[in-house]
């Protein structure tokens, strides 16, 4: 690459960092609004732990631990709190009667779809100008984005592991 070339990318690079920085505060009020939607005394954070098991439910708190990278003890407290307001339900291991799954209530469900339900009319409301077409190449794109930053974190996870096996 020419010296122009890289001021070039290195400009359209800032531009998409602005833009990933807009779409993010984006994302958490609307992450807010959802979670309140769905109940009162929702966090946003619970929120999308919610939304998680209910995609891939019933899951160990474990499994859930790990995904959000939280302490179980964390994970715990949101499970208690979730299910007092109606929203997980508890269940014993059929695998393991020691352990709990966790998945979400049909009230939680009912609640999330019609979460869903609004927030896809309010979003075809916003994007009523763009086509088919258009919206199609934007999720491959922004599926291509995210698909290329998790090779990355991935590396740098792989990374960090031999690193520490070398230490030991």
């Amino acid at each position: 690459m020419t010296r122009q070339q890289d001021v070039h990318r290195a400009a359209i690079l800032g531009d998409l960092e602005h833009e990933v920085a807009v779409m993010v505060r984006r994302i958490r009020r609307v992450i807010a609004d959802r979670a309140r939607a769905v109940h009162p005394d929702l966090a946003p954070s619970s929120y999308l732990m919610l939304a998680f098991v209910a995609e891939k439910g019933p899951l160990r708190a474990s499994e859930i631990a790990e995904q959000f990278d939280i302490d179980k003890g964390a994970i715990s407290r949101q499970v208690t709190h979730l299910a007092d307001l109606g929203l997980l339900a508890r269940m014993s291991d059929p695998e393991d009667g020691r352990a709990m799954l966790v998945s979400v209530s049909e009230d939680g469900r009912r609640r999330l779809a019609d979460v869903a339900h609004q927030r896809r009319a309010w979003l075809d409301e916003r994007l009523d100008d763009w086509s088919d077409d258009d919206l199609t190449g934007f999720v491959g794109a922004l599926g291509r984005y995210n698909r290329a930053l998790d090779e990355v974190g991935q590396h740098q996870a792989q990374l960090q592991a031999q690193r520490q096996l070398s230490v030991t």
